[in-house]
């Protein structure tokens, strides 16, 4: 589903010639394809819309640094491309959670896991990563998890 949605957007920035849009796209789908084929070579199938999600999660964070390094180092419009590219990648991202919804649904999962201690943060973020992939900052889950295990 996400992987034709890519393609349908790859296609219709060609026929508008938006080359941002479809230089973005085209690292997107590369992306796509070179974990599909790393995948392939461990014996997995090719990723799922909640890996795709994940990979474009960490597309936008890599960019997200490039664009301070890029601030820091006077290159304005290098970094105005970063940003470009982090708007085209995240519109393919379902709403990111609020602060409220992400510690309620920590706290599910942590009442789902019977979580009582840090030995089970593991088994909490799973649950996470499965109902909320692309949703959540998985980063910051971490330590909101953290914190509510360790106090």
């Amino acid at each position: 589903m996400l992987r034709e949605q890519i393609n349908d957007g790859i296609k219709d920035a060609m026929k508008s010639q938006d080359k941002l849009r479809l230089s973005a796209l085209r690292l997107v789908n590369a992306a796509i394809k070179n974990a599909d084929i790393e995948a392939r070579g461990v014996g997995k199938p090719p990723l799922d819309d909640g890996a795709l999600l994940a990979l474009m999660q960490k597309m936008i964070k890599q960019r997200e640094e490039s664009v301070d390094l890029y601030e820091k180092g006077g290159r304005k419009e290098l970094a105005e491309q970063e940003r470009g590219e982090i708007a085209v990648i995240a519109g393919f991202l379902p709403k990111q959670m609020s602060d409220g919804e992400m510690n309620s649904a920590i706290a599910a999962a942590i009442a789902e896991a019977g979580a009582a201690s840090m030995k089970d943060m593991g088994k909490v973020i799973a649950i996470l990563r499965g109902k909320y992939a692309g949703q959540m900052d998985f980063g910051k889950a971490s330590t909101l998890v953290k914190g509510k295990l360790a106090g």
